[in-house]
């Protein structure tokens, strides 16, 4: 997991996939856009904006990818981030291959984080993470995911 705010990008020190992928999807104005799924890249790198209401971390499952990265920035909002290391992910349900998540309901050694608009996180294949928890209180929140094939950072 990295996690670092959008006006220090530049030296984040990010893979320079990655960089480039936040720098899409920041042009692309995501805070301007209805829920959905845009291209940015083909199916090499996309996002999916959202809006939803925050719920209690007891009424979530944690999720994991193989093919992809996930890039969560939010928009409006805040919200909590329930999170754990690679292998972490506990009573896991089978894969979705097509759709590319599998869904735990527990993460061992489990931390987390609050993610506020200006600030993204990024999970690797195989880290285990709850987004959309609420921080006190249920809260209406929009955000972008933006998704990075995995494969593009070994080329």
């Amino acid at each position: 997991m990295i996690s670092d705010a959008l006006n220090s990008l530049p030296s984040a020190g990010l893979h320079p996939v990655l960089q480039q992928a936040l720098t899409l999807a920041i042009a692309a104005n995501p805070q301007e856009k209805m829920p959905g799924r845009y291209t940015l890249q083909g199916e090499n790198i996309f996002m999916n904006v959202m809006q939803f209401t925050t719920q209690s971390p007891e009424h979530k499952k944690a999720e994991l990818h193989q093919q992809y990265i996930d890039i969560q920035m939010l928009l409006s909002g805040e919200e909590r981030i329930l999170f754990g290391m690679t292998d972490s992910a506990r009573q896991c349900e089978e894969m979705h291959i097509e759709d590319d998540y599998q869904l735990c309901s527990q993460i061992a050694d489990e931390q987390a984080m609050v993610l506020k608009p200006g600030k993204f996180v990024i999970f690797m294949p195989g880290e285990p993470h709850k987004p959309g928890c609420a921080v006190q209180t249920p809260m209406d929140i929009k955000k972008v995911v933006i998704k990075v094939r995995a494969s593009l950072l070994q080329a």
